[in-house]
């Protein structure tokens, strides 16, 4: 039973951060421990486009979990039998791919993944001040982080409108004693708890995230 649409989207997102954390701390750990870079050119671009990969996969997936989210609880009827596991493998595939078209133009000579900061990691170039570099992180801003977190933003304030509009009727389906009542009370309860950690992840994604996406932005 567990094996749902929604289900996939949120194994989807654990798999790109347990490789974002495999490829990116221990290497970090290393190179901090030496106080600079230790593996070379091509260990620099390797690490930063893991980063960029399953960085940017993580944030449209989920994008794509608020998505869901929204037509399931704003729309449940017209939302039933829409999701199935084959659209949902079909979705998640346009997510890698998105993510991949994004993360491989530094390879082709459109901006460049160098060492950062104290230079103990990689990303991309973000300080070099050529039209063709800026142009990258502008359009990688956009459509990787603002875009995602404005969609994000719009569903929730739909979703929270729609759990505040059908409160009462909630609560009364609750209290009927009929079987069939108490099933659709049920499965609203566990929808709108699903919504409600998967935005306490997006929360924290966001909290943890914009700091250094300010700070490149400045940069």
């Amino acid at each position: 039973s567990l094996r749902s649409p929604a289900n996939m989207f949120i194994i989807n997102l654990a798999i790109t951060d347990f490789l974002m954390s495999v490829t990116q701390a221990p290497v970090f750990f290393a190179t901090s421990l030496h106080k600079r870079w230790i593996f070379g050119e091509k260990g620099c671009e390797l690490y930063a486009f893991c980063g960029a990969l399953f960085g940017i996969t993580s944030m449209i997936t989920l994008m794509v979990i608020a998505v869901d989210r929204y037509f399931v609880i704003t729309r449940p009827l017209t939302s039933i039998g829409v999701m199935s596991k084959k659209r949902a493998v079909l979705i998640l595939s346009g997510v890698w791919l998105y993510s991949l078209a994004w993360s491989l133009p530094p390879f082709f000579g459109w901006s460049a993944y160098v060492p950062e900061g104290l230079l103990t990691s990689c990303t991309w170039d973000y300080m070099t001040f050529t039209p063709s570099v800026r142009a990258y992180t502008m359009l990688l801003f956009c459509f990787v982080f603002f875009i995602p977190l404005f969609i994000i933003i719009y569903c929730y304030i739909f979703i929270f409108k729609a759990i505040k509009n059908t409160n009462r009727a909630v609560q009364k389906i609750g209290t009927d004693n009929n079987k069939e009542s108490h099933k659709q009370y049920q499965k609203m309860k566990n929808e709108w708890k699903m919504a409600k950690i998967a935005l306490i992840v997006i929360l924290l994604y966001v909290v943890s995230w914009s700091p250094y996406s300010t700070v490149a932005l400045l940069a």
